[in-house]
């Protein structure tokens, strides 16, 4: 279901696609992925999902399991579906990396955004996917998986828009970093215990004013599937430049739809010129 009373066909829209992920079951998660996308309204420009969205976490051996490769079938299908419907996606995964014999591989918390007008000329078949993997690792993530080393911008129909993923948001240091006149946006995952809903929300409007920039932040709803039962807080948010609330979900299984517009940064900024130097 969505929630559309915000978007026209004039400014950039983006959807923050409120999913329940069944843990460790990758082709139900991608089946999942694939129905919402392909029932969003046209407008859509920039679809995003929680983190884990395609693998769920659990804390054991297990998620390693489930983990998958940022050039496996799946993305290859996520890639198609792109293309299929002139949407860029920005979907959580648990990452499996490639090793030397000596290493072996390697586990992640990523992200990946698969953009298919990246060459100028949507519909042709190209995807350009860049990857974000998560740099502040939360609980049982630090014994099964390596943080990243990177901060990630992608171009978006938005503009430029940093990348984080949940606990992410806790370190100011990180929005700090994003905080430049040419980032317009961040894109935020996250699987937030409903326990701690109230620090997400206020999380994600504190770093939308940190930078004078939208933050768009989907969150994962509904219950664990596997192992310990933590209920999610879902809540996902598009939050102004100025830090207020334009739009928001409580807990159920829908897309939040809303407009993005160039005018309303403009202003914001001009009012609170923090990115001038």
């Amino acid at each position: 279901m969505t929630d559309d009373s915000t978007f026209t066909e004039e400014t950039p829209t983006v959807a923050a696609c409120q999913i329940a992920v069944t843990d460790l079951d990758v082709a139900a998660n991608l089946h999942a992925v694939c129905e919402r996308v392909t029932d969003l309204p046209p407008e859509v420009d920039v679809a995003l999902f929680p983190e884990y969205a395609l693998t769920g976490f659990v804390g054991d051996e297990r998620v390693r399991d489930a983990a998958i490769a940022r050039d496996g079938p799946e993305f290859g299908r996520l890639a198609d579906l792109a293309v299929a419907t002139d949407t860029a996606l920005l979907v959580g995964f648990a990452e499996r990396a490639g090793g030397d014999a000596d290493t072996g591989e390697t586990y992640y918390n990523a992200v990946a955004y698969l953009d298919p007008r990246a060459d100028g000329d949507a519909g042709t078949g190209a995807v350009e996917t860049t990857v974000y993997r998560k740099r502040h690792l939360w609980g049982s993530e630090e014994e099964l998986l390596e943080p990243g080393d990177e901060r990630v911008t992608v171009e978006t129909p938005v503009g430029t828009a940093g990348l984080l993923t949940c606990y992410d948001l806790n370190f100011v240091g990180e929005s700090a970093a994003f905080a430049a006149p040419e980032i317009e946006a961040l894109f935020v995952v996250g699987a937030w215990p409903a326990a701690h809903s109230q620090n997400w929300k206020l999380l994600l409007r504190a770093r939308a004013l940190d930078g004078v920039r939208w933050v768009v932040g989907a969150g994962r709803t509904g219950r664990k599937t596997v192992g310990d039962p933590t209920q999610y807080a879902a809540n996902s948010r598009v939050v102004r430049p100025d830090g207020s609330v334009q739009a928001g979900l409580n807990c159920g299984e829908r897309d939040l739809v809303a407009d993005l517009d160039p005018a309303v940064l403009a202003e914001c900024r001009e009012f609170v010129p923090v990115l001038d130097g």
